[in-house]
């Protein structure tokens, strides 16, 4: 148990650290950005509605007092209220969190699925035609940006084919397009990465003494190459959480989509503070989370690093 703990123990602390100096500087840096008073109640509001306005939501304290109160209140799971829809913030995101979870959660499995596959077959098949195909295809993948990729999808799907909409969340049809460009970035990179990492494990001598001595190149590859190669890609599976919900604010706008993304850019433009802090923290959250329980699982499939760890502290 107590191996357990040392090994855990200082991720867990730099996770908790982490998201702490994401809430700091979230909320320094909207405050340094500008005035939600002016914002909400326009440039021509009177100088006491401004003032009373800044007096309810406490933007007339001290910045150290707002920060502490927030501090004490977001420990009590209270994130303050939307300055827009008098609701509370927590409650305001959490409404959209089902819809963006309905993008999020099919583009991790379609770029899992795909990307890697594609890159165990392209390592298998190094130097031929088809690896040069996949790594043409994944350059096209990663480089092109999310929001270009979705005009292209609805350019071509939806305005010449007329096979999905364009836009909205009302019908089935609408999760292909913005699932497909959530997804086919990331499998491309995935796709990569896979590549990479096999390669580099199939050049292992423990790989060439296992074929050498019979064992079937399918056995080798199945029991021997792919279990080494998948670690790293699991630590960037991790990372890629993180970067789906962000990728969610760029593909969200293009679809018309309402989820978290959409939130988001309407509540930065409105200077709607308590709402961007909520869903600055929940990306955070998912990145750290995501990351700790990556680290955690590399110990599980590699137990020697539990081993290197306990030994260090």
């Amino acid at each position: 148990m107590s191996a357990v703990f040392r090994f855990a123990g200082p991720k867990i602390l730099r996770a908790g650290l982490s998201i702490l100096i994401v809430v700091t500087f979230t909320f320094v840096v909207l405050r340094a950005s500008g005035d939600p008073a002016l914002q909400i109640l326009g440039p021509s509001a009177r100088a006491p509605d401004l003032e009373a306005f800044r007096r309810h939501w406490g933007l007339d304290r001290p910045l150290y007092v707002q920060y502490v109160r927030y501090v004490l209140a977001a420990l009590h799971c209270d994130f303050g209220n939307s300055m827009l829809a008098g609701k509370p913030a927590l409650e305001l995101v959490f409404e959209r969190v089902p819809l963006t979870l309905a993008l999020m959660l099919p583009a991790l499995a379609l770029t899992m699925l795909i990307g890697i596959p594609v890159g165990a077959y392209a390592a298998m098949h190094r130097d031929t035609w088809v690896d040069r195909s996949v790594m043409m295809l994944t350059v096209f993948g990663f480089t092109v940006p999310s929001f270009v990729l979705g005009l292209l999808l609805i350019l071509i799907f939806s305005v010449t084919l007329g096979l999905f909409p364009s836009g909205g969340a009302d019908r089935p049809e609408s999760f292909v397009l913005p699932v497909l460009t959530l997804g086919l970035g990331g499998a491309a990179i995935i796709a990569r990465f896979t590549r990479s990492a096999m390669i580099e494990v199939l050049s292992q001598l423990y790989i060439v003494a296992a074929s050498a001595k019979g064992v079937a190149w399918r056995q080798v590859v199945r029991h021997h190459a792919f279990p080494n190669a998948i670690i790293p890609v699991l630590t960037l599976f991790g990372l890629m959480l993180g970067g789906q919900v962000a990728g969610a604010v760029l593909v969200e706008s293009v679809f018309g989509w309402p989820g978290i993304g959409q939130l988001l850019v309407v509540s930065v433009a409105n200077r709607d503070l308590a709402v961007v802090q909520v869903i600055l923290l929940l990306v955070a959250l998912t990145m750290t989370s995501a990351n700790l329980l990556m680290d955690l699982l590399y110990g599980v499939f590699d137990p020697r690093l539990r081993g290197t760890n306990s030994g260090s502290q």
